[in-house]
C-alpha cells in the first residue's frame, strides 16, 4: 500500500522537474567540415551537475514505487562520483541518509560535493570491490542499494516521458537536418546508451548510435564476443565510464558501431572543446568528443552531410587535480601531444 511519505516523495520529485528547465543543445561548426553540424546536449546544467541527475532522479522513482525505499531507508550507491553526487542530492530533497561506496581515486571536488548534499563517502581499495561492500552496508543498515549498474536501463521509460532521447530529438525539430546521422554516448551504467538506441529504433528513425569505451573498460570487446563473463583487473582512468565487468544494464544490441578510445585521445579531444566551447567539459565529454570527430571525418571522405549529436556529460570544473593537472596527466596517461597534433 502507497504510505503518505511515499506519496510525498514521488511529489517533491515530479515538483523538482518542474523547477528544472531542459538542458540546452549547444551547435557548432568547423571550417574543416562543411556540411556538418556537430551538438552537444549540455547536461553540466542540471541542478546536481551533470548527466546523472536524470538517473538519479529515476532510480528514485523507481525505488520508491516498487516499495524499496521508506520514510527512513539509508540509501547507498555504488559509484565513481557523478551518480552519487546527484543520489545525495535527492536523498537531501527527501531526508534521508545517503552513502556513497566509491574508488579512492575519486576525484576531490565530487567528494566535496558529496558531502555538501549530505552524503556519506565510503571509500575502497579496489574498484571491483564496489557492489559487494554496497551490498554487506545496506544488508547492515536495512537499507536499499540502488544499483545504478543493474537498473539504470530499466527505471527510465526509454519511449518518452521526457528522457534524454526525446529531448534531443525534440531540440532538434527545427535544426538543418532534424534527424541526426549519428548519436555518440560513452557508457558507464549503459543505461543512456540503452535509453538512446531504444528510442531510435521505437520512432524508427536513421539515426545510427555510436558508443565510445574508454582504456581499461570491458563494454567493446562484450559487444564483439558477447562473453559476459569478461573482467578487467583495473577499472577506467576515464570517471564515470568504463566498467571492469560487464554491466546488466549495458544492452550491446541497440548498439550500431563501438570504438576503443585510447585515455591520451580523451584528454586532447577534451582539450579541444574547451578551445570550440571557451570552457572547459569533463573527461568523459572528451571520449564523446573524439568518436564524434572519427564519425565526422568518414562523413566528409565520403562527401556526406548531416547532424552528429553526443552530450556534455558534466563540467571540467570537477577535476583540477586530475584531467586538468599537466602533472596528473603525465604521471597517470603520459604525453598527450600526439593526440591533440592529430585533432588540430
Amino acid at each position: 500500500m502507497q504510505t503518505p511519505w511515499i506519496r510525498h516523495a514521488i511529489n517533491e520529485i515530479n515538483a523538482d522537474i518542474q523547477r528544472s528547465a531542459d538542458t540546452h543543445l549547444i551547435r557548432f561548426t568547423l571550417d574543416d567540415f562543411p556540411g556538418i553540424f556537430f551538438y552537444l546536449k549540455d547536461e553540466s546544467t542540471h541542478p546536481s551537475g551533470s548527466l546523472k541527475h536524470r538517473l538519479a532522479r529515476s532510480l528514485f522513482l523507481y525505488g520508491l514505487a516498487n516499495g524499496w525505499i521508506g520514510e527512513k531507508t539509508p540509501i547507498i550507491e555504488a559509484s565513481s562520483g557523478s551518480t552519487a553526487v546527484s543520489e545525495a542530492y535527492f536523498a537531501r530533497l527527501l531526508g534521508l541518509p545517503f552513502i556513497a561506496v566509491m574508488p579512492v581515486s575519486t576525484a576531490k571536488r565530487k567528494i566535496e560535493m558529496i558531502r555538501f548534499y549530505g552524503g556519506e563517502c565510503h571509500f575502497v581499495a579496489d574498484p571491483c570491490q564496489l557492489y559487494a561492500e554496497s551490498e554487506r552496508l545496506a544488508r547492515e543498515l536495512n537499507g536499499h542499494f540502488m544499483d545504478q549498474f543493474t537498473y539504470a536501463e530499466r527505471a527510465t521509460d526509454w519511449r518518452g516521458n521526457n528522457n534524454i532521447a526525446e529531448s534531443i530529438f525534440r531540440q532538434m525539430a527545427h535544426e538543418p537536418f532534424p534527424v541526426p546521422h549519428t548519436l555518440i554516448m560513452s557508457a558507464g551504467t549503459g543505461g543512456t546508451s540503452a535509453t538512446l538506441g531504444r528510442y531510435i529504433r521505437y520512432q524508427g528513425y536513421s539515426t545510427r548510435l555510436l558508443v565510445t569505451d574508454p582504456q581499461h573498460s570491458v563494454f567493446f570487446d562484450y559487444w564483439h564476443s558477447r562473453d559476459s563473463s569478461l573482467r578487467n583487473a583495473r577499472g577506467s582512468l576515464i570517471e564515470g565510464i568504463g566498467r571492469p565487468r560487464v554491466e546488466p544494464s549495458f544492452l550491446p544490441d541497440v548498439i550500431d558501431e563501438m570504438i576503443k578510445v585510447p585515455d591520451g585521445a580523451t584528454l586532447a579531444a577534451m582539450l579541444r572543446l574547451e578551445q570550440i566551447l571557451g570552457r572547459r567539459p569533463g573527461a568523459s565529454t572528451g571520449t564523446n568528443f573524439w568518436g564524434m570527430m572519427q564519425v565526422a571525418k568518414r562523413m566528409r571522405a565520403s562527401g556526406e552531410r548531416g547532424a552528429l549529436v553526443t552530450l556534455l556529460c558534466d563540467s571540467g570544473e570537477r577535476y583540477p587535480d586530475t584531467y586538468y593537472n599537466p602533472a596528473w596527466v603525465a604521471a597517470q596517461i603520459g604525453d598527450i601531444q600526439p593526440w591533440l597534433q592529430a585533432l588540430q
